[in-house]
């Protein structure tokens, strides 16, 4: 239990100090709940009832910066009209409620927003596929405002593999590498969560900018796919990158990564594909649920992640990306974006200073995007933009 005096230390800590969460999914809950009606989930008013998110509970939550996921499903036919779409929301969202939000394209103007009191918003794409193979695409997203590109989701790309899908190309194809050289140039940051190890390991070789991790924990601590091995972490000194702890139960708790595929072959059992939620699965699913009690993840499990994470990787190369309203589940204390006071009072706890802290919440990630810009310009300089196609160096 955490005392109240660490309570309170967290929160002032991050009046000064505020966390840039590097992943939260509002934008696609916002398509999925009301089809981008921002008046039917107005995140001025209390919104825990459907989402984890909304403008009071960031402000408790000590929410300084958020990159906004412009996440669509791999599976769609056409995936770069449906990021545009969500580009449009983030920027309906900051139309909206211009107090307390505000733009948000480089690392000044995150300290802007901090000294304006505002919450400064910033995008990131999450899979690959919303590029559609083409280099002109990346650039227009980086003109739109996309600061991250998350190399894949849970699928393959034609050019980079995924932690949770079958081997592909082994890593980072050569048309995937220069995906990665012309995000350097542009100054977008390469963000490696939902990749497979073999992606990441590439492009650590292939990039010349720091690379980020929006929304990974570490595998060492939670066997899962999602998580980063421990080479990979003793990478980011050199590199100079980021890697944002999660909080999603089955990335960061042993007990739910088994619980799940448990859960996941009982619903195969009684013939419904894992993910499927009609009446009829969902009755199987709670069922099974009743006889076996969910475990519950904690804000002292996430704080493991970050412990083993800064004996690797070091203090310099930590950051946090909840997943809110991108997971079904949040662990106790950490249920929606009101809760990061409860872990940064949990390492208070555990003999963190409030410089470290500073790092963790604000700092590290502020740096690795000014690390960024300072690399494109250099690039900038000396080559233009890349014209190269899958076809011509993939074969």
């Amino acid at each position: 239990m955490t005392a109240v005096g660490s309570l309170d230390a967290a929160r002032e800590l991050l009046r000064e100090f505020p966390v840039v969460d590097g992943h939260n999914d509002l934008p696609w809950a916002l398509r999925e709940q009301v089809r981008y009606d921002l008046a039917a989930r107005d995140i001025a008013v209390d919104q825990s009832a459907h989402l984890h998110t909304d403008l009071g509970r960031l402000r408790a939550g000590g929410v300084g910066a958020q990159y906004w996921s412009v996440y669509v499903r791999s599976d769609l036919p056409d995936p770069v009209p449906a990021t545009l779409e969500q580009i449009d929301c983030v920027r309906q969202l900051i139309e909206r409620h211009p107090a307390d939000l505000r733009a948000a394209l480089t690392a000044a103007d995150l300290e802007t927003a901090r000294r304006e009191g505002r919450i400064a918003s910033l995008m990131g794409a999450e899979g690959g596929h919303s590029i559609a193979n083409s280099l002109g695409t990346l650039r227009g997203l980086y003109a739109l405002g996309v600061r991250y590109l998350t190399l894949t989701h849970n699928d393959n790309v034609d050019w980079a593999d995924s932690a949770t899908d079958e081997p592909g190309v082994g890593g980072l194809s050569p048309f995937g590498r220069e995906v990665v050289r012309e995000m350097n140039r542009l100054g977008m940051l390469v963000d490696l969560s939902h990749v497979a190890a073999t992606t990441m390991r590439d492009a650590l070789d292939a990039t010349s900018a720091p690379v980020i991790f929006s929304h990974s924990s570490a595998r060492a601590v939670c066997d899962h796919p999602r998580n980063i091995p421990d080479d990979v972490l003793e990478r980011l000194p050199a590199n100079g990158g980021v890697a944002m702890v999660t909080f999603v139960p089955k990335f960061v708790l042993q007990a739910a990564v088994d619980w799940t595929a448990a859960a996941d072959e009982n619903m195969r059992a009684h013939g419904f594909h894992h993910l499927e939620t009609t009446a009829e699965a969902m009755r199987v699913h709670r069922a099974f649920e009743e006889s076996n009690p969910r475990p519950v993840a904690t804000a002292a499990t996430v704080a493991d992640h970050l412990d083993h994470m800064r004996e690797v990787a070091g203090i310099d190369h930590l950051g946090i990306g909840g997943d809110y309203d991108g997971t079904a589940f949040t662990p106790d204390g950490l249920d929606d974006v009101s809760g990061y006071p409860n872990l940064i009072a949990e390492l208070l706890d555990r003999g963190w200073s409030a410089a470290d802290l500073a790092k963790l919440t604000w700092k590290n990630s502020v740096r690795v995007l000014s690390a960024a810009e300072d690399v494109a310009r250099g690039l900038q300089a000396a080559v233009g933009p890349s014209n190269a196609t899958i076809e011509a160096l993939d074969g």
